[in-house]
């Protein structure tokens, strides 16, 4: 089922490009409200059978799966560097490294001018350190993210948990009075007061304000923070690619069959709990003892799975070049562009400075902008990349960690010389 196009591998490019179109639709919510609505709904901009249908729809279909997928693909992309590398006679950390740095550096101009959600200070760090695996067999690799995993997951079943259930009894009528204000700090956590609104809003009414906000204190070092974070997460995404890569199940060398029956069990699984997950957190009008053990806790694992499930599914929808799966491959393409455009684009719309619109809209009403910016990254990815060798950002990218400007526009074909 292999396609490549010159040296592209066409299912890396568009399980790329359907992976920044899907965390898109995730992010938008946390570049247009206040933080805490991005992790707790009812905390802000919550209050139609829009705003509910929209979180169940991106909670089933999206949370987590695409970003895991996104990390899965740069763990791919990684090996794929340093093979290509290595093939040309070069040593591997000497273009490894060089890329991190620079991602690194566009991670800090994204995180301390644009936006608090950055993920590419993650991904440089976090990428130095997967470079140590590269070479490993993909049983090993697999081995190795499962230990990541257990170490990402295991201590918030543990300790969560066991918070849980001491708010829980903090909660009951003779609780003891220390137990009681333990659990009102912990509602006050999940529940932001309207000075903490006004607080956050204001951090967002400028660019200058926004600056400021991410400099100072505790959020200057959270991008920091987040290796040993969820860092270790996004380790065991990356093994993951690195081995999916090696095995040729990423680059679309397994079977149909093979690639229909990982679809069916882990995307068919990964979506019967998320709807389940869901229900119960309807059910239970998103009380925090039911909605945060389930989002924070319980789906953590089927991050993975779901990913896998919704790669093996590309994989049988866009096996073959098509007008379809060269566009989806052209946003792939350009998928450090497309991401960071979109924050771009979101700091255009919401911060004051701009268009001002940061806390004016509810959550379904701000996911309607999703589409336009979809159709967007489809419409210019394709023709910007017939014409040049690489999106905009990835120019600078490429062209900063190669201390180099590389060649943009492509070379027209020689002109056939006219027969006699």
């Amino acid at each position: 089922m292999a396609s490549t196009t010159g040296d592209r591998i066409l299912t890396l490019d568009v399980i790329r490009g359907i992976a920044v179109m899907g965390i898109l639709s995730v992010n938008i919510v946390g570049m247009a409200m206040i933080e805490d609505a991005y992790f707790y709904p009812p905390a802000y901009g919550f209050h139609s059978a829009g705003d509910k249908l929209m979180w169940a729809l991106n909670s089933i279909f999206v949370d987590g799966r695409f970003r895991a997928l996104f990390s899965i693909l740069f763990g791919a992309s990684l090996t794929l560097v340093v093979t290509r590398a290595i093939e040309a006679g070069k040593k591997g950390w000497q273009v490894h490294y060089p890329r991190m740095i620079a991602l690194l550096l566009f991670g800090c101009i994204h995180y301390y001018v644009l936006w608090w959600g950055d993920i590419l200070i993650n991904y440089a760090l976090v990428g130095m350190i997967a470079y140590a695996f590269w070479r490993l067999k993909p049983p090993l690799l697999v081995l190795a993210a499962v230990v990541a995993f257990g170490f990402s997951y295991v201590p918030p079943v543990v300790f969560g948990l066991t918070e849980i259930h001491k708010i829980a009894e903090g909660m009951k009528p003779d609780a003891t009075p220390e137990l009681k204000a333990k659990a009102q700090r912990a509602f006050a956590q999940i529940t932001p007061s309207a000075a903490e609104i006004a607080k956050d809003k204001h951090e967002h009414h400028s660019l200058a304000a926004h600056v400021s906000a991410a400099t100072t204190g505790d959020a200057a070092l959270e991008p920091w923070q987040s290796v040993y974070g969820y860092g270790i997460e996004t380790l065991g995404f990356m093994l993951l690619g690195i081995a999916g890569f090696k095995s040729g199940f990423l680059t679309g060398a397994w079977s149909r069959r093979s690639y229909t029956i990982v679809a069916v069990t882990c995307l068919g699984g990964d979506l019967l709990i998320q709807t389940y997950a869901v229900y119960a957190s309807l059910k239970a009008d998103f009380d925090p003892f039911t909605f945060m053990p389930w989002t924070r806790i319980y789906l953590n694992p089927l991050h993975a799975v779901g990913a896998f499930g919704y790669a093996a599914l590309i994989m049988l929808v866009f096996n073959q070049r098509s007008a379809v799966s060269d566009s989806f491959a052209a946003v792939g393409r350009a998928a450090f562009t497309n991401y960071l455009g979109s924050t771009l684009i979101g700091t255009m719309l919401f911060y004051g400075t701009f268009g001002g619109l940061y806390g004016q809209l509810s959550r379904g009403q701000v996911w309607l902008f999703v589409p336009v910016i979809w159709a967007a990254m489809l419409l210019w990815s394709k023709p910007w990349l017939d014409r040049y060798n690489y999106g905009p950002f990835e120019w600078a990218w490429r062209s900063l960690a190669r201390w180099k400007l590389q060649a943009m526009r492509k070379r027209l074909p020689e002109p056939a010389l006219a027969e006699a």
